[in-house]
Parts: structure tokens; C-alpha cells; sequence
């Protein structure tokens, strides 16, 4: 989980290029009947999009008015190419899904650090090679996807999620350089711990899920290539380029 965090954010990296206008976009979010994704899904439509493809396992959870339900498991590759089918006409896709088992990984149990690589990783993968003809088909168009301030930091009792979301960050840097070439922008969207029941478990401060939102879409429409929705991803990112030590003693200070 992340840890201290939170606003007042956001802190946008310098712009990769043209951004993508929200107002008649055509998008889709993973993991939209709920917490992060179904606030996606909303403030999408609040900003005009035309059409909002709001997907889960089960699609008949989804409850958002307006928005179009589709079944999509990330951790499946099948329904993700059937997910694309379906939403040809796609100019955003959100990647949101994400799971947390709680789990270290020198005594955590290995299926479920495996279960969060699954999702965290391979689920963005999945949905990335299946959707990108049809950006690219569509003008280029953009991809959010939804990382985390632990990215950067390990964090005890949540190390498989801190394992998963670091490779899912370098995810997101490699295909940004492999679809510029048709013109597609991906941005990385990190934020600390925000008050939805992803994060129940976590008892430490939380911020405001819809301002986190509304900062990944902000940089979308600016084209910037990285969003820190809040102090805490700020201070986390500077602080890779010193020594480890000072973080992890905050952290330590922290949870003591």
C-alpha cells in the first residue's frame, strides 16, 4: 500500500506531446464498477466524452448511468482482444484494474504475489497490445495508466504490490517509446494511498480518489507523460535520485 501521503498535487511532468480532448473521446477503463474506476468512468463522462466503455469481470455490476458496460478480465488476453472488438472506436483507454494481496515476498504466499503480477503487469500488457491497433486506427489517441507512488518504495506487508506496480511502471515507459511512433500518448498516473475500499486495510491518511482522478485526466489533456497526484509521489520520486537510506528511514519512522 502506499504510505504519508497525499495532496495538495498534482505535479504534471513536462508535456510528451499534443494531448488527447476529453470532450468526445471515446474511452474505456478497466475495473469501472468501482473505487478509482468507476470515478474515471464519471468524470469522463462529466467532461463530454462520447462514449464511455466501463469494464469488469462482471459487467452486470457495473451501475453508471450513461456509461457502457463490458466484460473484460485483464488477467485473460482473450477478453481482451474481445474487449477491443467490441470498443473499435476507442481513443482512451484508462488501465485501472489492479489488485493488493498484502503479501512480502520472502514469506508472503507465492500465488498471490503471482496474482498481483498477473493483474498489475500482465493485465496492462494485455490490454495495451490488444487496444493499440485501434488507437492507432483512430488517430493514436492515449493511454492512462494507473500506477502508484509504490513504484519507487518497498513497504512491509505489501511487497508483491510494490514488485508489481515498479514493473508496471517500467511497462509503461517501454510502450510509451514503442507507440510514439503512431502517435499515441501514454501516461503514468502516481498517486499515494486514496479513500476507497482498495485501500481499507491501509490506516494511515488518505486522499481524495476524485482529485487523484481528475489530475490523470488533466495530464491526458495536457500530454504529459507523468502525473504525481500528490505531495507523497512527489517527494518519493525525488527521492531516487539520493540515497535510498533517508526515504526508508522515513518510512520506518512512519510505521514504528
Amino acid at each position: 500500500m502506499t504510505t504519508p501521503n497525499t495532496a495538495p498535487g498534482p505535479h504534471p511532468s513536462p508535456s510528451a506531446g499534443p494531448g488527447l480532448r476529453l470532450d468526445g473521446a471515446v474511452a474505456l477503463v478497466t475495473g469501472a464498477n468501482r473505487g478509482l474506476g468507476r470515478l474515471f468512468a464519471r468524470q469522463l463522462l462529466e467532461r463530454g466524452a462520447s462514449r464511455v466503455y466501463a469494464t469488469a469481470r462482471r459487467p452486470e455490476s457495473v451501475d453508471l448511468p450513461g456509461a457502457v458496460p463490458l466484460k473484460l478480465d485483464v488477467t485473460d488476453p482473450g477478453q481482451a482482444e474481445a474487449a477491443a472488438e467490441a470498443a473499435g472506436d476507442v481513443t482512451l483507454v484508462v488501465n485501472n484494474a489492479g489488485v493488493s494481496h498484502w503479501t512480502d515476498l520472502v514469506t508472503g504466499d507465492l500465488e498471490a504475489v503471482r496474482a498481483e503480477m498477473e493483474t498489475n503487469f500482465w493485465g496492462t500488457l494485455n490490454v495495451v497490445r490488444a487496444f493499440a491497433p485501434a488507437l492507432a486506427a483512430n488517430g493514436g489517441g492515449a493511454v492512462l495508466n494507473v500506477l502508484s507512488a509504490q513504484s519507487w518504495f518497498a513497504y512491509p506487508g505489501t511487497n508483491g504490490y510494490h514488485a508489481s506496480k515498479a514493473a508496471q511502471w517500467a511497462l509503461t515507459n517501454a510502450v510509451r517509446m514503442e507507440l510514439a511512433q503512431q502517435h499515441t500518448l501514454v501516461t503514468a498516473l502516481h498517486l499515494g494511498a486514496v479513500d476507497t475500499d482498495f485501500s481499507a486495510a491501509y490506516t494511515g491518511p488518505k486522499g481524495d480518489p476524485a482529485q487523484a482522478v481528475r489530475a490523470g485526466l488533466d495530464g491526458v489533456a495536457a500530454g504529459a507523460a507523468e502525473v504525481l497526484a500528490d505531495d507523497w509521489s512527489t517527494h518519493v520520486k525525488k527521492s531516487l535520485s539520493e540515497d535510498p537510506t533517508r526515504l526508508y528511514d522515513e518510512i520506518r519512522t512512519g510505521i514504528v
